[in-house]
């Protein structure tokens, strides 16, 4: 994880997410793929991937302004490395070149932003307008283990489901999430943006 100042107080390191990398796995089986975790998640090898890929899923630390970015707010933690910071922003997403179908931010806060005339700007308008039709997000702090738990559920419908759209799988993950974690905040902060099939 990359060290990072908060409000102009010194740089401290994030703390690991073990859930999320169990998640990414757990994701990365179902797909018969290798998943980039730990030090080989970082920034340059994530975006070298994510302009072949079909699907892009990030489960890492998000951060919607905190960290005092100066444009489109919004960035995810991946690992550092060389000259990268580990901190990939909307504003370097925007003006990425993606064929992604869709990308899940498995995060805190993704799917907030600056509130426009144009509606919500941040990282799911920089992922659509670098070209990816759906974006999954969340609209709050969501808990690494429950997002482990419902992320690979919602790629389970989906793929046993082919015929249903992205939004249906997404349903489909939390009435099971919910029933054993019951409390909406568990389960209910992803939504999806964008194109539902």
């Amino acid at each position: 994880m990359p060290k990072v100042s908060f409000s102009g107080e010194p740089a401290q390191q994030l703390e690991p997410l073990p859930d999320s990398e169990k998640e990414a796995k757990n994701i990365a089986d179902l797909f018969k793929i290798k998943a980039l975790i730990g030090k080989d998640a970082t920034e340059s090898a994530v975006i070298s991937q994510m302009s072949k890929a079909r699907i892009i899923h990030l489960a890492t630390h998000g951060f919607l302004d905190e960290l005092g970015e100066v444009g489109i707010p919004g960035v995810v933690a991946l690992a550092p490395a060389g000259k990268d910071d580990g901190l990939l922003s909307a504003n370097e997403v925007i003006n990425l070149k993606l064929n992604a179908d869709l990308v899940v931010l498995s995060a805190c806060d993704t799917g907030r932003g600056k509130i426009t005339g144009d509606g919500v700007i941040g990282l799911s308008r920089a992922f659509m307008t670098a070209g990816v039709p759906s974006v999954i997000v969340s609209l709050w702090r969501v808990r690494d283990d429950l997002a482990a738990a419902l992320m690979p559920e919602f790629y389970r419908q989906w793929q046993n489901h082919p015929k249903q759209s992205k939004a249906w799988a997404l349903r489909q993950a939390m009435l099971k999430t919910m029933k054993d974690y019951p409390n909406p905040g568990d389960w209910a902060a992803f939504l999806l943006v964008g194109e539902v099939k």
